[in-house]
């Protein structure tokens, strides 16, 4: 049977100003110590939390709200864009170095930054987790994963301005199931090339994605329906010359249709020191009827090829 640990019997005040964090680290080390299942507590109320690091058969759970409070410096995501220096905002929920855990059940709302982000962490399952934020607001990924391997994410509702789920370096055997995402910006696999602590460049491999629906960007006026960017710089700070060293291989769109809201439906900009191949275009049908002609498509540096139906015409 599990012994209990309640932080308000540690001394956690549950008003939403005082810093509970050492009640915690004294609830969680007593729990961690104890010789048998514990379940550490937090009753109902607002504490200010949180970051996992080195722990293993972690199950976090639970129907209370993380509220990253997020509006209050929304604003000051600009500086990047303005030359001023900027400290990085606060990820409402980080799990470094978690092995063999589940995280469940939990309602994140209006993070800082990112919502709940994985960091070299191996074998752990996200699931029935519903994350929300408005959709102007900047940088608030819903589930970030970075160097992490034999990841799970399924049964989820994000629906959070910004990136979905995203893939960063180093991901092994990610698989996305059952997610609804939007409005935002969907699945997405990028930052990829920047070196890791052994100073390499790694990719992701192994990712499956399935049974997932794409709200408000499903090609209903999307922003560049189709786009591969491997010239993205998200400031005015980026090194042009810098080409990526990852190559994009063996990608297929297929049966993709409806509107853009941008002339550029097809956009592939892949770079010129490894440049994209084995690409398939097959039965597109992306139409624009703004004040800028029709749609069209843009690739650099990709080989492929195009099938069926091609509106855009393709532009391999």
């Amino acid at each position: 049977m599990a012994k209990f640990f309640d932080v308000t019997a540690y001394g956690a005040v549950a008003n939403g100003k005082d810093d509970n964090s050492k009640q915690f680290l004294r609830a969680w080390g007593d729990a961690c110590q104890w010789n048998g299942n514990s379940v550490m507590i937090i009753p109902k109320g607002i504490y200010q939390l949180i970051l996992f690091k080195h722990v293993d058969w972690l199950l976090v759970e639970g129907s209370g709200t993380v509220d990253g409070q997020g509006a209050a410096v929304w604003s000051r995501d600009d500086c990047k864009h303005n030359g001023r220096v900027c400290n990085p905002l606060p990820i409402s929920m980080g799990f470094n170095f978690v092995k063999n855990s589940k995280i469940a059940n939990l309602n994140m709302i209006n993070s800082k930054s990112v919502h709940l982000k994985l960091y070299r962490s191996q074998q752990v399952m996200i699931s029935g987790v519903k994350i929300t934020a408005p959709e102007n607001s900047p940088n608030t990924d819903g589930i970030n994963i970075a160097e992490s391997q034999d990841i799970k994410v399924q049964d989820c509702n994000i629906a959070c301005g910004d990136d979905c789920v995203s893939m960063l370096n180093g991901n092994q055997n990610v698989e996305v199931f059952n997610v609804a995402c939007g409005p935002g910006h969907g699945i997405s696999v990028g930052s990829l090339g920047q070196s890791v602590g052994d100073g390499k460049s790694v990719g992701v491999t192994g990712l499956h994605v399935k049974n997932c629906t794409l709200r408000d960007i499903h090609m209903e006026n999307a922003d560049n329906p189709i786009i591969i960017d491997q010239h993205y710089c998200p400031s005015h700070s980026c090194n042009n010359q810098a080409q990526s060293s990852i190559q994009i291989k063996n990608v297929t769109f297929v049966n993709i249709w409806g509107q853009s809201s941008t002339p550029v439906a097809v956009n592939i900009q892949c770079s010129s020191k490894v440049p994209c191949s084995e690409f398939k275009l097959q039965n597109i049908n992306l139409a624009y009827n703004g004040r800028e002609g029709v749609a069209k498509s843009e690739c650099l540096n990709v080989h492929g090829q195009s099938f069926g139906q091609e509106h855009p015409s393709g532009c391999f």
